[in-house]
């Protein structure tokens, strides 16, 4: 069954390096999604970029003495690197500093004012004294009203998701210059969010397939009461207002960030030479749009994002909205700005991109929170994915190779063993297919998984070692139900661990069109020629030093 999927990927801050916690927590899943729906034939479109307005950026360049473009455009040119290391598979992923972003971020703004859901309004904010400035909301820190926590920022409590305004911070103090900050009159336009409070309820109440937690956030924000929210603020690093006499102010980054699903597809399609390509995906009843994001935007893209569609009328709301929770370390949420990170350019050089998707995918934090070590990483690599899977396909392999000159034998004389594993092939396939479109990512894994483990334990009840001394066809059989499974695997594994299950498929002999399969179960000919085969992984070995060094 084919479809029409459009695939949005929260919009990571140019302040840094990526870390394994960016990757688990809005990057993997969706490259998993998309490249199952593209194997299906569905007709995907995924789009991202690097937020290049936030003031995370401000202030690391405040920091180093430049301009936010200079430290926006180093780490877009680094996350495009490290995203292509990782095999993140987007259709665009851009940023928030191009023309077409300006234009589509514009031309959303004037809707919604000339609709009167913006409306002008004079307001205070938080103004630093010793800078003489007016500071954004991240300037500004003190304790969360909601849970005590004491790092919390003025646009949003990390700690338990509350989106907050500086003013109901405890406590609070300029990241600036430490002073306490002053609230003075300043003009600004907000978006009429309380408008959309029926609306939202209603769109939202029927929404029980999304996860636990992210339906219980929206449902629960929307019974307080949604309030009106500002869209501009008193800064110069931004999308400039469309208005004459607002050239000192900008429109703010949450407001102009997730027009960037928008605006990214509309530049994707102008790169293709369809300046119309895009609508299929925004403006049809037939697509399904889903939203990969860390559980700190959920607030966003459950009741603002939502909102602004609806206001702005003849775009398509999201389906889904399958927010991952934190990875952490040690308890404590990863972090550029906290200095909280593994960074991905030194895990994937070192270790295999394929064993950083499979630990990532095998701890993905769908619903809780899961804390990721080191030697967790260590541990899923070398005790799942190199002793289960890659294990099974080599033993199997270089069996065939050494014994059957890499021919696929024939079955013969099939048992029940033989039938019920090869029944177990097709059932994986749909029990994968299931959970994957229900964007259940960790339970997916592990059920190709318990597939690889089940073709280990066929191999080692049937023990071909033993009976290659007495019986050939018993072997060459044994073989054959081990080699369709391994080609079945190939398959299966292509969304998770896409390089080697394009290594396997080499080794299997397998030639597929494009850059990986269909989703449908392989069959490999009796006689067959298989290629030389090589192992697909490598055990971690790390000396002691090393590892009490992490």
């Amino acid at each position: 069954m084919t479809e029409t999927i459009f695939v949005g990927v929260a919009w990571p801050y140019a302040n840094g390096r990526l870390h394994l916690g960016h990757v688990v927590g809005a990057m993997l899943a969706p490259d998993i999604f998309a490249r199952f729906h593209r194997m299906r034939g569905s007709q995907v479109l995924m789009v991202s970029g690097s937020d290049t307005h936030g003031t995370p950026i401000t202030l690391v360049a405040d920091r180093e003495g430049v301009s936010p473009a200079v430290i926006a455009e180093r780490y877009h040119r680094f996350f495009l690197e490290d995203l292509h290391s990782l095999g993140i598979s987007f259709d665009l992923f851009t940023h928030t500093e191009t023309p077409t972003h300006h234009r589509v971020v514009q031309d959303m703004f004037l809707r919604l004012l000339e609709r009167d859901y913006i409306y002008k309004a004079t307001t205070t904010a938080p103004y630093d004294p010793v800078v003489s400035r007016f500071l954004p909301d991240r300037y500004v820190e003190g304790t969360c009203p909601h849970c005590g926590y004491t790092e919390a920022r003025g646009d949003q409590c990390d700690n338990c998701g509350r989106v907050l305004d500086p003013a109901d911070l405890i406590e609070l103090h300029s990241r600036l210059s430490g002073a306490v900050p002053e609230f003075r009159e300043t003009e600004h336009f907000y978006l009429r969010l309380s408008a959309f409070t029926s609306r939202l309820t209603s769109w939202v109440a029927p929404k029980t397939y999304w996860r636990p937690e992210v339906y219980g956030f929206a449902t629960g924000l929307l019974r307080e009461g949604l309030k009106d929210r500002p869209v501009t603020r008193d800064i110069e690093w931004g999308v400039p207002i469309p208005l004459p006499g607002y050239e000192q102010k900008r429109i703010y980054v949450w407001f102009d960030a997730f027009i960037g699903y928008l605006s990214a597809s509309v530049e994707w399609a102008q790169n293709r030479g369809e300046p119309d390509a895009w609508k299929p995906f925004w403006e049809s009843t037939e697509v399904r749009a889903y939203y990969f994001l860390g559980k700190d935007n959920i607030f966003f893209h459950t009741i603002m994002w939502p909102a602004v569609l609806m206001g702005y009328g003849g775009l398509v709301l999201p389906y889904d909205i399958p927010a991952n929770q934190y990875m952490t370390m040690s308890g404590t949420k990863m972090s550029k700005s906290r200095g909280v990170v593994m960074p991905l350019h030194e895990y994937v050089p070192k270790y295999q991109a394929d064993a950083v998707r499979y630990a990532l995918t095998a701890m993905m934090p769908e619903t809780h929170d899961t804390d990721l070590s080191h030697e967790d990483f260590v541990r899923l690599t070398n005790d799942e994915m190199v002793a289960t899977y890659g294990n099974f396909v080599h033993r199997v392999l270089t069996f065939t190779k050494r014994h059957f000159d890499g021919i696929v034998p024939p079955l013969e004389g099939t048992n029940k063993l033989d039938q019920d594993t090869l029944d177990a092939i097709p059932a994986t396939f749909a029990d994968v297919g299931r959970q994957i479109a229900r964007c259940q990512f960790r339970d997916s894994l592990r059920s190709v998984m318990q597939l690889a483990a089940r073709g280990n334990r066929y191999l080692d009840e049937c023990a071909p070692w033993h009976t290659i001394r007495s019986d050939r066809l018993r072997t060459g059989s044994t073989l054959h139900v081990c080699v369709q499974m391994i080609a079945a695997l190939s398959t299966l594994m292509t969304p998770f661990l896409p390089f080697s299950s394009e290594q396997l498929r080499r080794q299997l002999g397998i030639e597929v069109k494009g850059t990986q399969p269909q989703w449908e179960i392989p069959r490999l000919s009796v006689g067959h020629q298989l290629g030389q085969p090589v192992p697909l992984f490598q055990k971690i070995v790390e000396d002691s030093g090393e590892e009490s060094a992490r």
